[in-house]
């Protein structure tokens, strides 16, 4: 009975802990400005195959596979939790144990569990000692690649808690009658000679340790990932059914700027346009102008680099990380909630998005190519933050390099980047006609 005391406030403890952290999630992704998204099929569709597919992961398949292991691992084995948790609640013991085919699960959940393990074991060997070049660049330094580690060797222990559990279970099963008979399972049974010769009481005691150490990570995790990258987990669904269904490389206008230029050109009269909302920022320079879908997108980025990987920028040694660019936004966000939390200013703190956390030199080396879009495995788009940064910049500050400025000039009076008349523009075809 005080086992299940214990484990019904640890379940409650770790439920308030995740509600709480999930409340401060949405509240700083509702700093954003809304945007409306219509259903389409096109986005049940991105979510089941990207989200829940993991189809953009194939396009590296090292990583992929691996990957692979670890998200069926997490999928399947989280049955097994149901189980720890009903027994815990319970007080049973291995409750699904009548089950017709039991043993033949409890092999599958062991399979799964050895492919956790190697798949950890192998990605902390190319994150520690290969340094694969996405995974060891600056933006990764102190907390992010700690974050890597920590969730990767809790894993490890978690999976090895399993086999060390089943392992004395199997033990226990030929003297304890407590203990169900599960048939042979093929993976723990090889740590069978470990513990083979301990004592009934020693080995109810590995059981037991192994059991509660397991669940108590799992619960563990469940609060931690809420605070790591690995928040991906959850947030990858809903990134990927809000995520950007237009062709890539289209930018969205402001309402109010299109309507004027309409009028500039006759396509429309001021009175005839129903002028939109009058803006409160061209652009964006804080969090709070950026839309509710960014700020999504900005907590669900897995940190895997992929799109830093292909930006054409970064290749060529331009400042800019497109990845960065997504976990600076996720530390404003996280800044601004933990002074709201405590009273403080804010948005108004003075340390917006743009300066003191991403400079004018990163956003200024983007290409606007879409590179970093195609290549990110749950739909992110970097290139949008990038822009509405740029466009506040230049309406807003009249501050975009000279060299840009004189090309929306030229692009202004003669609709073209170049500096000549429009009635000049095909005048090197007079050339084809001697």
């Amino acid at each position: 009975m005080i086992q299940q005391i214990a484990f019904a406030g640890v379940v409650a403890g770790t439920t308030y802990l995740v509600a709480r952290r999930v409340a401060f999630i949405r509240r700083n992704i509702n700093l954003g400005k809304p945007k409306a998204v219509s259903a389409s099929s096109d986005r049940f569709k991105n979510m089941i195959l990207v989200a829940f597919g993991q189809k953009k992961m194939f396009k590296r398949p090292i990583p992929a596979i691996l990957h692979l292991f670890i998200y069926v691992g997490f999928l399947v084995i989280n049955i097994e939790v149901l189980e720890f948790v009903i027994d815990g609640l319970a007080g049973t013991h291995r409750i699904f144990s009548s089950l017709p085919f039991y043993g033949l699960m409890m092999n599958l959940f062991e399979f799964l569990a050895v492919s956790v393990l190697l798949a950890c074991l192998i990605m902390l060997f190319r994150r520690n000692v290969l340094k694969i070049t996405r995974l060891s660049m600056p933006e990764l330094n102190g907390w992010p690649r700690l974050d890597a580690n920590i969730i990767l060797i809790t894993e490890v222990a978690l999976m090895c808690a399993i086999l060390t559990m089943n392992a004395s279970d199997q033990l226990l099963q030929r003297t304890n009658p407590h203990y169900i008979q599960t048939g042979r399972l093929f993976f723990s049974s090889f740590l069978i000679p470990v513990f083979d010769g301990q004592s009934g009481s020693a080995l109810v005691a590995i059981e037991r340790v192994a059991w509660w150490f397991h669940i108590l990570g799992i619960l563990a995790f469940a609060v931690y990932i809420t605070y790591s990258k690995h928040l991906h987990i959850a947030l990858a669904f809903p990134n990927t059914y809000f995520a950007n269904v237009t062709p890539k490389g289209h930018m969205e206008n402001m309402p109010v700027v299109t309507n004027e230029v309409k009028i500039m050109l006759g396509l429309t009269t001021a009175d005839s346009a129903v002028p939109p909302a009058e803006p409160g920022r061209f652009g964006a320079k804080d969090v709070g102008d950026l839309n509710r879908n960014n700020l999504l997108a900005a907590y669900s980025c897995t940190e895997c680099g992929r799109c830093t990987a292909e930006c054409p920028a970064n290749l060529t040694g331009k400042k800019l990380s497109p990845r960065k660019i997504m976990m600076d936004t996720r530390d404003r966000m996280e800044e601004v909630g933990r002074s709201l939390d405590t009273g403080g200013a804010g948005l108004s703190d003075g340390k917006p998005l743009l300066d003191h956390y991403i400079t004018r030199e990163e956003i200024n080396a983007c290409t606007s190519c879409s590179a970093c879009v195609e290549a990110c495995p749950v739909m992110i788009n970097p290139m949008e933050i990038i822009l509405e940064l740029r466009r506040y910049v230049a309406m807003e500050e009249s501050g975009a390099p000279a060299s840009w400025n004189a090309m929306f000039q030229n692009i202004e009076t003669s609709f073209a980047p170049w500096k000549f008349p429009s009635g000049d523009r095909f005048n090197w075809a007079n050339e084809l006609k001697k």
